[in-house]
């Protein structure tokens, strides 16, 4: 894969940053930057600024003299990660739904449907990328910049996560049951309903995510 010079370290970060997510690069991975970099097909000037910016959302660890490896995930960090994360995109629930055109809820709706559509049958790649696209879409639709910075700084870390825990879908079939509860709390335009539904599958999936963590020894 060759990319062009423009945001080219931004475009690297991005590349980087689904392979952690989707774990292709594992949590504990030394990445061999030489390496990486013939591989993606830049120099490693646009690779180390997207490393260090990896770093600051803390999806990557850098030591002095040890290099750079991909960020642990834990059990104490996870539950610290839900508590916060579940409040923000409860709020966003809230605010999307007092502020969402009607375009825009039949857009998270055919989202909504084509996910129930695929969530019997698809692999983990395919639904996770769809749910990712629902939270950031009522995000999107709360029109608050302020809570979507403070959300991006979490998302990735908790998508990382939510990948991991895919791989265990005994909550699937309960999960797809709460998206359908929030969709009918927007199309009834009941903020205070959408707020308590988000954040209480927010935080189950979050008991959930740290369950499998525990039992994989995070």
């Amino acid at each position: 894969m060759r990319l062009g010079r423009q945001h080219l370290h931004e475009r690297v970060a991005e590349e980087l940053r689904d392979r952690i997510i989707t774990c292709q690069l594992p949590p504990g991975t030394r990445l061999a930057v030489n390496e990486l970099a013939e591989e993606i097909g830049v120099s490693l000037t646009p690779l180390r600024e997207a490393i260090k910016l990896l770093a600051s959302e803390h999806l990557i660890e850098m030591t002095p003299n040890r290099g750079a490896r991909i960020s642990a995930v834990t059990v104490e960090q996870t539950r610290h990660l839900f508590e916060v994360i579940s409040g923000t995109e409860a709020l966003a629930a809230e605010l999307a739904c007092k502020r969402m055109t009607d375009a825009e809820l039949a857009e998270l709706l055919s989202l909504h449907e084509e996910m129930q559509d695929v969530a019997g049958t698809a692999g983990r790649d395919r639904y996770f990328d769809l749910n990712r696209r629902i939270h950031d879409q009522i995000v999107l639709f709360a029109r608050n910049p302020i809570l979507a910075d403070q959300r991006a700084r979490l998302a990735r870390q908790a998508e990382r996560v939510r990948y991991i825990a895919l791989g265990n879908d005994g909550r699937r079939g309960a999960a797809m049951q709460e998206h359908q509860e929030l969709m009918r709390a927007f199309e009834a335009r009941d903020p205070e309903g959408a707020r308590r539904i988000w954040q209480q599958h927010l935080m189950v999936s979050g008991a959930q995510t740290i369950e499998v963590l525990a039992q994989l020894g995070g």
